[in-house]
């Protein structure tokens, strides 16, 4: 693979076999993010699991003290009485049928977030091979499915993300933009790590972070040091 010559001075600038301290790598991978926009840094992290088996499945949802600085659009399924709460915590689809006929039927997809009210969970349920497989499903786990649209709605605005394995058991989440600077990043990596050792699973054995790297969307990848969290 052929890289450009901003690729290549920022590879220079990490040192081989090295594992960085938290602060350093977020530092480094924010400064080393040289792309014409604000690129978004993203952490990847292996986990020791088996996603195979529903026991070691490792998922939830955490908001980010300092946000993702992307912009969401919520759409909400609940019944009427709920459509001015989700409104004014700042959802711009309210709806229910209505939102499934225009979702089935015009292939509309203009929303990042999709929260349901658990009584709606039947009529959404039916959109499942369209939102599932772009992650966009509601889940109990990750927040997404409650009886207080308006409160998830609020954290999802505020920078609520969800984290899951992948089949290769690597778990990939937005932690913020470069211009946020090493600090905030720190913070939000921090936030993120925090809750994923709490989600470790009882079945799991052995190491349960196997790696963990740090990278900006056009930038190299940098390994972190994960030996303080003790897992």
């Amino acid at each position: 693979m052929k890289h450009g010559k901003k690729y290549i001075d920022s590879k220079k600038t990490v040192e081989a076999n090295k594992l960085y301290d938290s602060v350093e790598a977020l530092d480094l991978v924010a400064k080393n993010s040289k792309a014409k926009f604000d690129e978004t840094i993203e952490a990847h992290i292996r986990l020791g699991v088996d996603s195979r088996h529903a026991d070691q499945q490792v998922r939830g949802a955490v908001v980010l003290p300092n946000g993702t600085g992307k912009k969401v659009r919520v759409c909400v399924f609940c019944k009427e009485d709920k459509y001015e709460a989700a409104k004014a915590a700042g959802a711009e689809f309210v709806g229910g049928q209505d939102l499934v006929d225009k979702i089935t039927k015009e292939n509309w997809m203009d929303f990042d977030v999709v929260i349901a009210s658990p009584d709606m969970m039947g009529l959404v349920g039916r959109l499942g091979k369209v939102l599932g497989p772009r992650g966009l499903m509601p889940n109990p786990k990750a927040g997404t499915v409650t009886p207080d649209v308006a409160k998830a709605v609020t954290e999802a605005k505020a920078g609520k993300i969800e984290y899951r394995l992948d089949k290769t058991n690597i778990i990939h989440c937005p932690i913020g933009k470069a211009s946020f600077g090493g600090e905030k990043l720190e913070q939000n990596f921090k936030t993120l790590m925090d809750a994923v050792v709490k989600a470790k699973p009882a079945a799991a054995k052995g190491a349960y972070i196997k790696s963990c790297v740090v990278a900006s969307t056009m930038g190299v990848g940098i390994p972190v040091s994960t030996t303080k969290y003790g897992v």
